[in-house]
């Protein structure tokens, strides 16, 4: 036991991390293909298993539509016309299974189980025990969870928050998951309590991508449409696996190839969802073969992408140069740009053997993007982790900006930057005020539209904030949604950190292991998913999300609620902030809990671009939030779009150091297992595997199929992550890949991107070691 270990974490003991032991996997090719007849069959497996046959059409039938529900996994738009009955994926009915599952969590399973030995289950066997019924309390000193009334439940809440020294001694997790209803009143509840500790999931992925554009372009969200891909001459996709993150991301990309779109796909592994698509609602596409997708796939070194870039504009340069005028958009960089002399004497200062050399990619084939580049008119830019999970993300992320900005690819139609985000409603959780740094304008109008005094100081991102809870004990830890435990780096410290805390308290639709690692005392607070109804004082209710694509719609649930004990997020923080006499004083929460309509009249008084919110909901389709930087207004202290100059970064490893990047199986969505398959890249019944080039095996004298354990490098520390199978795969030599959560106690805490401060999943440096009979046996 860790001398610091406290009486009651010594009694729970749980586990941050589930046993590592070998795993039943098998091999397989990889697949060439995304979609097809796999697809119908894996989601009817899934559906039929968690929800049965009527359940499962009747959930079908609403997601996605215009009169249902917005799909609780990716932020993907919904298209504004010609929209399917099916409008769905394979992942996306996969998620509903997961939230619509008949399964359920008792109190009665909490007296049989208890926390340390719920703790050694998988994350897949936790996710899959069910949805929770009654709210939870696990009291100081105990190892199970007993049921506790919502005023209980309330009062220990504010009990705890009111004792503490100091408002900064609390952190407010938000999951992307939350309706823009819930997050506006957590937000203003947490300010209003007096700090700005509001950190979120979006500090864990896109936030560099936000941190980037802001200062390019002087907005943090994309510029384009979903109609924008019907339109595009080529489409560059960075650093993104839409088959499994995006499915339906899929059509859009199959539509664009059926009017003549060039594809360049850049990522260190030729995923099947980049090159060829079998729409599984299109029954002759299997029997055709589908469509390819990417014309040119590029399989560039992880972290490579700054000097793909560089070659690329180079090449451009050097196209330029033999035909002044054809290539470089002189016009529009005079007009709407500056910065473009330093970035091109830039270009031209870099020597093609350190972009080959630092790119992995040999010099015809960058000259082969610059060529679809120069050529096309309409160009989107896509990235997503694959991007902002390194220590220069956000100069990578700029790099795409100058990529576009020097062909002057925004402000029309069918071109511009497109950051593919990852759950459903992050952009809009940000939108609505999520955020630990929130402007002064937002925070004035905040304050004049409630007649409240707001704090100024900046609050803790995700880093700061697990970091702040490590360092000083005492703690309260309140998250709204998510698996805080398993989606942060650096699982073990993590860990401690919500240890010390003296309340751990999660509003969640189903168990996790954040649940189970907890501080002194714990709450679970049982909400409704997206999938459910949510009657209000006796009137039902919906609620808002934003996509990707900055389009905000309604999404009203169908099904009963899972348990009569259940409540809305919206009452959830309600309920907690009329508990707490210091809030409870300044707004009437209940009131605001009884009737959305009247949280969306305050929203649309304080956010820009929410006029008239309510009326506004009335089209079906939603409404779509101004973009200054697609109109080429931008909102920079120049008043101008920015060039920016960035080094390549040099993959410096010793010997026999290898860069790792973690990832998502196919039966997986952020820290949510649906299975154990990854059927596209060929790995079945298991997730403990690392993805090795086979030269690397051969050269750290592995064998495929060997158990290793894995130790990351960092400033002299380091983290072990024990029994992974080795897999030989196509992918760069001196790279590695694994999945996460299992290699989050790999990520260090301290190694985070430049600015935006998201820890770096995808630049870990590690070393491999056979793992040793005792941690490979079963």
């Amino acid at each position: 036991m860790n001398p610091e270990d406290t009486p009651q974490q010594e009694l729970r003991n749980a586990a941050a991390v589930p046993t590592e032991k070998q795993e039943d996997s098998s091999i397989t090719p990889r697949k060439t293909f995304a979609g097809g007849i796999p697809a119908v069959l894996a989601s009817l497996q899934h559906s039929l298993q968690e929800m049965g046959p009527l359940r499962s059409m009747q959930t079908w039938l609403h997601l996605n539509q215009t009169n249902g529900f917005d799909c609780p996994g990716c932020a993907w738009p919904d298209p504004q016309e010609d929209r399917s009955r099916f409008e769905f994926c394979e992942n996306g009915i996969k998620a509903i299974s997961e939230e619509a599952t008949t399964k359920r969590v008792t109190p009665e399973f909490f007296q049989t189980h208890s926390v340390q030995e719920l703790s050694l289950l998988s994350d897949y066997e936790i996710g899959k025990l069910g949805r929770i019924t009654h709210p939870m309390w696990l009291p100081a000193g105990e190892n199970h969870y007993q049921a506790v009334t919502w005023e209980k439940a309330f009062q220990i809440i504010a009990a705890e928050l009111a004792a503490l020294p100091h408002p900064n001694k609390a952190v407010f997790y938000t999951s992307g998951r939350t309706s823009n209803e819930a997050a506006f009143l957590y937000q203003l509840f947490v300010r209003v309590f007096g700090c700005n500790n509001l950190p979120d999931c979006s500090n864990m992925c896109h936030e560099s991508s936000g941190s980037a554009l802001s200062e390019t372009v002087g907005v943090g969200k994309g510029t384009v449409l979903l109609e924008d891909f019907y339109h595009a001459d080529a489409i560059f996709i960075f650093g993104q696996n839409p088959g499994t993150n995006h499915p339906r991301m899929m059509t859009a990309l199959q539509l664009a190839k059926k009017k003549g779109c060039k594809i360049v796909a850049v990522n260190p592994l030729p995923e099947a969802g980049l090159l060829r698509f079998e729409h599984p609602q299109q029954p002759l596409s299997p029997l055709t073969g589908g469509t390819p997708l990417a014309d040119l796939m590029l399989q560039v070194r992880i972290n490579g992408d700054i000097a793909l870039l560089k070659g690329i504009l180079k090449a451009m340069l050097q196209m330029e140069d033999q035909k002044p005028g054809s290539v470089i958009n002189h016009s529009f960089i005079q007009q709407y740009t500056i910065g473009w002399e330093a970035l091109e004497a830039d270009i031209r200062a870099a020597e093609w053997q350190q972009i080959v050399q630092e790119s992995g990619l040999e010099r015809n084939l960058i000259e082969q993007a610059a060529e679809i580049a120069a050529s096309a008119q309409n160009v989107i830019y896509c990235w997503a982790m694959g991007l902002t999970q390194h220590k220069n993300a956000v100069g990578t992320i700029q790099m795409v900006v100058n990529l576009a900005l020097s062909r002057g690819h925004l402000g029309k139609t069918g071109a511009g930057l497109c950051p593919v985000r990852g759950h459903s409603n992050v952009q809009g959780d940000r939108t609505m005020g999520i955020w630990e740094k929130m402007g002064d304008t937002f925070m004035q109008k905040l304050e004049q539209e409630f007649n409240v005094s707001l704090p100024r100081e900046h609050g803790y991102d995700t880093v700061q904030a697990i970091q702040a809870m490590h360092a000083s004990p005492g703690h309260v830890f309140l998250a709204m949604g998510g698996n805080f435990l398993s989606a942060a780096p650096d699982t073990q410290f993590t860990a401690k950190a919500l240890q010390q805390c003296r309340l751990t308290a999660h509003i969640s639709t189903k168990l996790n292991r954040a649940h189970l690692v907890t501080g002194t005392q714990a709450l679970i607070l049982p909400c409704l998913g997206r999938t459910e109804k949510d009657m209000q004082a006796g009137k039902e209710q919906f609620v808002t999300v934003e996509d990707s694509m900055s389009m905000v719609h309604t999404s009203r649930g169908t099904l009963q609620p899972a348990s009569e004990f259940l409540k809305s997020e919206p009452a959830i923080v309600c309920g907690i902030a009329a508990a707490l006499p210091q809030t409870a004083e300044k707004i009437s929460w209940q009131d605001l809990a009884k009737d959305y309509n009247r949280i969306r009249e305050h929203i649309a008084n304080v956010v820009p671009g929410f006029e008239n919110f309510n009326q506004r909901l009335l089209a079906p389709q939603g409404f779509h939030l101004p973009n200054s930087a697609a109109l080429l207004k931008f909102n920079t202290p120049s008043g101008k779009a920015l060039f920016t100059v960035h080094p390549i970064a040099q993959l410096q490893l010793q010997k026999g150091e290898l860069l790792l990047m973690t990832l998502r199986s196919h039966d997986q969505y952020n820290t949510t297992i649906y299975g154990l398959e990854d059927r596209y890249r060929g790995i079945h019944n298991g997730r403990r595997v690392i993805l090795l080039n086979a030269e690397d095996i051969a050269s750290q004298q592995l064998q495929p199929g060997q158990w290793v354990d894995i130790t990351s490098h960092f400033e002299g520390e380091t983290r072990v992550a024990r029994c992974f199978k080795v897999v030989e795969y196509s992918i760069p030599r001196s790279c590695a890949a694994a999945y996460y959560p299992e290699t989050n106690v790999l990520v260090p805490v301290r190694s985070v991107a430049e600015k935006s401060n998201t820890p770096t999943s995808k630049s870990v440096v590690i070393t491999l070691s056979p793992a040793p009979v005792s941690s490979a046996e079963k």
